[in-house]
């Protein structure tokens, strides 16, 4: 399985935010929670998580706000912070979401004439996923490398909409938790089907693409939303299927 948990819940980059002790203090809470370290429902204040990480609370005020920012925390009336915990249908919605805006982001791309240097790294993506995909069997590496193009590819479709508000969008809603592109290619990494289910998607990713050379936006845009269906038949597996894999304890099967 691939352990890294960008591959299960939108990961901040520390470079963007300074590399500063906040920013690592931040990624350590967040993996505490995915990992069921802290257990979902479960309060954090600021003294316990001193004690825990052996730092000032300064770092850890700002962390647990940044957290509570992305949504995996929410704030107490009583102070500190609760671990939250996800319906099924509330995730779902987000992947739904996220579809939607990469959908109307593909149709502009198509209908605006996409940037042609955003377009050929595009397809140099996608022709990096294919050799792959090339493999009869994935291994951690490759599961790895396939997160990585994948994440690139889908930022790639918010440059091809030359539009700073769409790729602004994009942004604020692949931030929210297991939203990400690959908020759920992880649970494909023990499937016998693995390499299958991506190769539906990389032919997804291939059509779209098609399409927006074509300029053919309502094509592009059905086939995005079409993509996100993917991660949701992912997400039930998930949960039904792989209750170990990271973060997935903080959602509630079928509601």
């Amino acid at each position: 399985m691939v352990s890294n948990f960008a591959a299960i819940s939108h990961v901040g980059d520390p470079q963007d935010e300074g590399g500063s002790q906040a920013v690592r203090v931040q990624l350590r809470l967040r993996e505490m929670i995915l990992a069921g370290e802290l257990k979902a429902g479960s309060r954090i204040t600021e003294l316990a998580m001193v004690e825990k990480l052996g730092v000032s609370r300064t770092p850890i005020r700002a962390a647990l706000i940044r957290l509570e920012q992305e949504g995996l925390l929410q704030q107490m009336r009583s102070g500190g912070f609760a671990i939250r915990q996800f319906s099924e249908a509330d995730v779902a919605d987000a992947i739904e979401l996220r579809g939607t805006v990469e959908g109307l982001a593909a149709r502009l791309a198509a209908e605006r004439s996409a940037p042609a240097q955003a377009l050929a790294q595009a397809n140099q993506c996608l022709d990096e996923i294919d050799l792959l995909l090339q493999q009869s069997v994935l291994n951690e590496d490759a599961f790895t490398n396939y997160v990585r193009l994948n994440a690139l590819f889908h930022s790639l479709l918010g440059q091809l909409s030359a539009s700073p508000v769409i790729q602004r969008e994009l942004e604020r809603v692949c931030g929210l938790p297991f939203a990400s592109p690959s908020g759920f290619v992880g649970v494909q990494a023990n499937s016998l089907k693995a390499r299958d289910m991506l190769i539906v998607a990389q032919d997804q990713h291939r059509q779209v693409i098609e399409a927006i050379t074509h300029r053919e936006g309502a094509r592009a845009e059905a086939v995005m939303r079409e993509h996100s269906r993917l991660a949701q038949r992912n997400l039930r597996d998930a949960v039904r299927n792989t209750p170990d894999l990271p973060g997935v304890h903080l959602i509630s099967p079928g509601t």
